[in-house]
């Protein structure tokens, strides 16, 4: 596992998405507002939406605030406006990041997230330096105690995954975003519980971080962009091996 990915293996074992329950709400609910602004109330006809509000439920989001996020995107209720900002930079060691996010600020955020890049060893780059290197895809995470690999590649290719990795502890699943809800429904009916499932901006070749200084302060860095409360989604393209990750930690 690579890049995003990796991240997303490495806070779910730090626990970090339960610490910061309250900002994930946050994000949750701007995501939710904005989706249903653009594309309707209707999740079942806004994918976007649909897929917001399966992260809220995977959060264990009260459906009062689901709905109150709906209705704040349709114009039913009153809130504030949002647009979506991207962002892309380079992190030491030549790695590169995409920073997505909501704002009812532009300049307030570009300039917290220049900010974060400066003080952590990074530069911001220009639009469309750094995206090529990613394309969209969705990513699933499954533990290795929820399911047996066997079945779980049968299942995933069979619904049309592209591929099945796995780490010490996480079983991952890739897919083609148009196949997205077609692979999360057939791991459901399987009842596979999924420990999280997205749409991700997966990089096409990983930069490997051999350093464990260097590492750490990458980590810090995308770290520190998603605690920003204007961020949703940071991507990059680091390899960092477990055995780095076992000695920053140590």
């Amino acid at each position: 596992m690579s890049g995003h990915s990796k991240w997303a293996s490495i806070k779910h074992k730090k626990g970090a998405a339960d610490a910061k329950r309250g900002k994930i709400f946050t994000k949750i609910i701007r995501e939710i507002t904005v989706a249903a602004r653009d594309g309707g109330g209707d999740s079942d006809t806004n994918p976007r939406l649909r897929l917001a509000i399966q992260k809220a439920k995977e959060a264990n989001m009260p459906a009062d605030n689901i709905d109150r996020g709906i209705k704040k995107g349709t114009g039913e209720l009153e809130g504030v406006s949002y647009e979506n900002v991207s962002f892309e930079g380079y992190a030491l060691g030549g790695v590169a990041v995409i920073v997505e996010g909501l704002t009812d600020n532009k300049n307030r955020t570009t300039s917290d997230v220049r900010s974060i890049f400066a003080k952590r060893g990074g530069n911001m780059a220009g639009a469309g330096s750094v995206a090529f290197q990613f394309e969209k895809k969705g990513v699933f995470f499954v533990k290795k105690e929820d399911a047996n690999e066997e079945e779980l590649l049968n299942v995933a290719l069979e619904a049309g995954a592209e591929d099945l990795t796995s780490d010490e502890d996480f079983f991952q699943i890739v897919c083609a975003p148009q196949d997205f809800d077609k692979v999360r429904t057939a791991l459901m009916e399987k009842n596979i519980r999924l420990e999280s499932g997205e749409l991700s901006m997966s990089p096409k070749n990983v930069v490997k971080v051999n350093d464990a200084e260097i590492a750490k302060k990458v980590l810090n860095l995308v770290e520190e962009l998603e605690d920003n409360d204007d961020v949703q989604n940071v991507y990059t393209n680091f390899d960092i091996s477990d055995e780095i990750l076992k000695e920053i930690e140590d």
